[in-house]
């Protein structure tokens, strides 16, 4: 049996959602209200029970990295409450074998009106540790979150990325055996992040197991080597973390159609309402939202004008899942703007000779500008999946770490044969 750091079985969370109990009523309607129910035959106003979490069960052998996937909502964060013991399970069991160190929201486990230098003690205190190896670590502690100067004030008048570093370093440098990060990657700089991913691959190499959940998924990627897919509250997938990001990327374009009504997607609220994208769509003989890697990419945009517009230029750019943009195609470097429109419903294609970017799935956003405003920008319009289809007609992807494939030239040695003995 291996030496397991943390197992689930039949683990599942179901919580009420709607409205508890009805708003303050005198002793009359909560009479009148009890004798209606009773007549009724039924309770009115104590919401909806819903399953967070279902059947959950799976094994974490000490110093495993594991990475904790799934779209919003499918129940990550709901699991890592349950195994900080923060959360009861409403069936089944969680059991963690050590000294779990948390890191789910900013500055869990802190007390506003204490100092940072107190919090410290306190979480330290919390998992068990004696003050002096508290105080040995404490140093090491302030230096990775930058706070010498305010460690001493108290922590409710920190701003969120003051508040968010603290809590990482005290999480990532006390003693725990067990470490439970929630998207810690979505807030602070670019610095904090990289600090962030490198005390995590040290508490990796220190043989400390690490369940981590993140939207990043080259984070995931570099530091990982299990991964756990959870879709709407059910474990869909388990195995190496490669075959879980494919998984993964695949279920989030599967459900994007070829074709994308834009009209109730949500803009940003610098956009003018002269102009709005209506509908996007991948031009595909199979209806798919397919692309082959060596083939030209086509979309048409439908959009409405309701006044006339002067300079205006259309743009599509593509993005990899982890928000690079790796493409920016705009209509005014093959024809420059177009210099007057008046309203009316236009259709218009973007024809992308050959893209030469790996096998994968990208984002397609789409914008519009005028002579001096931005007329409408979709970010995420649709999703598209670049395929390798020179292997005998199969549909394929292609692992690799790099965004783009760049034609080259080779001058190789001539094929020499082998001594003879």
């Amino acid at each position: 049996m291996p030496d397991l750091a943390i197992e689930a079985h039949g683990l599942g969370k179901q919580y009420r959602i709607g409205r508890l109990r009805a708003p303050y009523q005198t002793l009359r309607d909560s009479l009148v209200g009890a004798g209606r129910r009773l007549l009724q035959g039924r309770r009115r106003g104590f919401g909806e029970l819903i399953w967070a979490l279902q059947d959950i069960g799976f094994e974490v052998p000490r110093g495993r990295v594991v990475g904790l996937m799934g779209p919003n909502g499918s129940g990550k964060s709901t699991l890592l409450r349950i195994l900080s013991r923060i959360t009861e399970p409403t069936v089944g069991e969680a059991v963690v074998r050590g000294r779990v160190g948390s890191l789910l929201e900013i500055g869990t486990g802190f007390h506003p009106e204490l100092t940072g230098r107190d919090n410290v003690y306190l979480s330290g205190a919390i998992l068990g540790m004696r003050r002096s190896e508290t105080k040995a670590k404490f140093d090491e502690i302030v230096a990775f979150a930058e706070l010498e100067r305010f460690i001493d004030t108290p922590v409710k008048r920190y701003s969120s990325g003051m508040y968010t570093r603290l809590a990482f370093s005290v999480a990532a440098h006390l003693e725990t055996e067990i470490l439970l990060v929630d998207e810690v990657l979505a807030v602070g700089d670019a610095a904090f992040q990289r600090r962030c991913l490198g005390r995590m691959q040290d508490a990796v190499g220190e043989g400390r197991t690490v369940v981590f959940v993140s939207h990043n998924i080259a984070a995931m990627q570099s530091l990982c080597s299990h991964g756990l897919l959870l879709k709407a509250g059910r474990l869909v997938h388990e195995g190496p973390i490669q075959g879980c990001v494919t998984r993964y990327l695949a279920d989030l374009t599967s459900v994007e159609a070829s074709a994308v009504d834009l009209t109730a997607h949500r803009r940003p609220g610098y956009v003018d309402d002269t102009l709005r994208f209506e509908r996007v769509r991948v031009v595909s003989a199979d209806g798919q939202a397919l692309v082959a890697e060596d083939e030209p990419v086509e979309l048409q945009l439908s959009f409405r004008l309701t006044a006339p517009v002067d300079d205006l230029v259309l743009g599509v750019v593509i993005s990899s899942l982890q928000n690079v943009r790796i493409m920016d195609c705009r209509s005014s470097h093959a024809h420059g703007a177009i210099p007057h429109l008046e309203p009316g419903e236009y259709e218009v294609t973007c024809r992308i000779s050959r893209p030469q970017i790996s096998p994968g799935h990208y984002v397609v956003g789409v914008g519009a500008k005028g002579s001096t405003k931005h007329l409408d920008w979709v970010p995420e319009a649709l999703r598209i999946q670049v395929y390798v289809s020179d292997r005998g007609g199969a549909l394929w992807l292609e692992d690799s770490d790099s965004l783009l494939r760049v034609p080259s030239e080779w001058t190789l040695p001539c094929s020499t044969a082998p001594r003879s003995s």
